[in-house]
């Protein structure tokens, strides 16, 4: 059968390394140990506790209560007794409040309803059950999924668009879901489409994932809302301006949403949160993670209650065959390096990469040689180069007129780059002190 294969300009083919965990059913997991619950697991306002110490809760039950329109309540994944606020270590090196829970092994659960046929509801109930359930952007992002779902003009909402790219190397949790829970990836995006109803369901896959695209062909045959698009296989596929661009031919910068290009984004984790929430208003407690590197024993994916140590995960996957030198949370391409163990999973973790070399620390970085490599690569159509130097010399002004603002730190020129220059780390760098220059500007601009 003859396909299509969409892309968009630039991107890289960094090794996959995928055959460490693909092979390997996604695993149930139990923790152990204590629970940590970080009060800010999405994007927006954090958690608002209402829970206190010595009261025993059960899985399922809610500990933490959404604190404003953009913010998600949290759940316990286990049950046990609440032992209270604490300050705890996150995966992405932040410091935060969170809720401690001690427990106690015997992992009993809330009650719930009966399964509801979503056809029943109307789209205000279903918006409710997914806020209600604590549902964000599992692919990474955290963004209230009840708020994504609320465009201001919904009427213009033409593609839904199921985000199963999985672009980054080592990651295969999406692919495992694709292949074992397809049912409630599908259950989920016809959901969104009863609320939607001019608008056409995209499920999105990498042509690395054959499998997966003729499983999602076979059970949609028929669904004429419901079409699977064959993504090339090239990072960074996944984020949703390139997603969006190769799907539909649309494009967006960082003034704009999805939204603004009539395209409604959600990882297929996320759909399957959508589909347990909608239909067995079951909240968001667990989610797959995928533990694997060469410095891990036996690579494989876990469903994971959230808030389990990541040191217990290791142990799960077998533990180390040599201490790393490097673990990463996420992708080696946008994670975040971990310099300590002791923190927590939360809704957006879905990988634990741990690497027996650290071989980026270990290049030596030389002058730039002019090559215009990293601009050949950059999906955005930016300079890189360029734009690192600009940081470099603090240059404010400079880098904002040549669209510095612009780029999603993506990697894909420090990658590519023959001199070994951390360009993406000089940019990304350079954002953030525009973002809080603008911040600070928008502060005095209030009083």
């Amino acid at each position: 059968m003859s396909r299509e294969k969409l892309t968009f300009h630039g991107g890289i083919h960094p090794r996959g390394a995928k055959s460490l965990s693909k092979k390997v059913a996604i695993q149930q997991f139990l923790p152990q140990g204590n629970m940590i619950y970080p009060l800010s697991q999405h994007i927006g306002a954090p958690a608002v506790p209402v829970v206190e110490a010595g009261d025993y809760v059960l899985a399922g039950q809610k500990i933490a209560e959404a604190g404003g329109f953009v913010s998600a309540p949290i759940y316990a994944s286990v049950s046990g007794k609440i032992k209270g606020l604490v300050s705890h270590l996150t995966l992405t090196g932040a410091v935060t409040t969170a809720i401690e829970l001690e427990n106690d092994h015997e992992y009993r659960s809330v009650e719930f309803p009966e399964p509801t046929d979503p056809k029943t509801l109307d789209k205000e109930e279903i918006l409710r059950r997914i806020g209600e359930a604590g549902v964000v952007g599992m692919g990474g992002a955290g963004f209230p999924t009840r708020v994504k779902l609320s465009p201001k003009e919904p009427e213009k909402m033409e593609y839904i668009l199921v985000n199963g790219a999985e672009c980054e190397p080592y990651l295969t949790s999406d692919y495992r879901l694709m292949l074992e829970r397809p049912e409630e990836i599908i259950g989920g995006l016809k959901i969104v489409l009863q609320m939607f109803p001019k608008a056409k369901g995209c499920i999105c896959i990498e042509d690395n994932k054959m499998d997966c695209v003729e499983l999602m062909e076979h059970l949609t045959a028929g669904e004429h809302r419901i079409e699977v698009k064959t993504l090339v296989a090239k990072y960074p596929q996944g984020g949703e301006r390139f997603l969006i661009q190769a799907v539909t031919g649309r494009q967006i910068n960082s003034s704009g949403l999805p939204a603004d290009a009539g395209c409604i984004v959600n990882n297929v984790e996320t759909m399957t949160a959508i589909y347990r929430a909608v239909v067995y208003q079951k909240p968001v407690t667990h989610r797959t993670v995928t533990v694997t590197g060469s410095a891990i024993r036996h690579p494989g994916n876990f469903d994971v209650p959230c808030g389990t140590c990541v040191n217990e995960l290791i142990e799960a996957a077998g533990g180390f065959v040599c201490q790393p030198e490097k673990i990463v949370s996420g992708g080696p391409m946008m994670g975040f390096s971990l310099f300590n163990t002791d923190t927590p999973t939360t809704k957006t973790s879905n990988c634990i990469l741990c690497m027996q070399k650290d071989r980026v620390a270990a290049v030596e970085q030389m002058a730039c040689v002019n090559c215009g490599r990293c601009m050949s690569v950059c999906p955005e159509k930016l300079i890189p180069a360029r734009l690192a130097r600009f940081a470099e010399h603090h240059d404010s002004a400079a880098f904002q007129k040549w669209y510095g603002m612009e780029c999603v730190e993506c990697g894909c020129c420090t990658f590519i780059c023959p001199s070994k220059r951390p360009l993406a780390q000089s940019i990304k760098s350079m954002r953030q002190t525009v973002l809080a220059e603008r911040r600070k500007q928008n502060a005095k601009g209030g009083k």
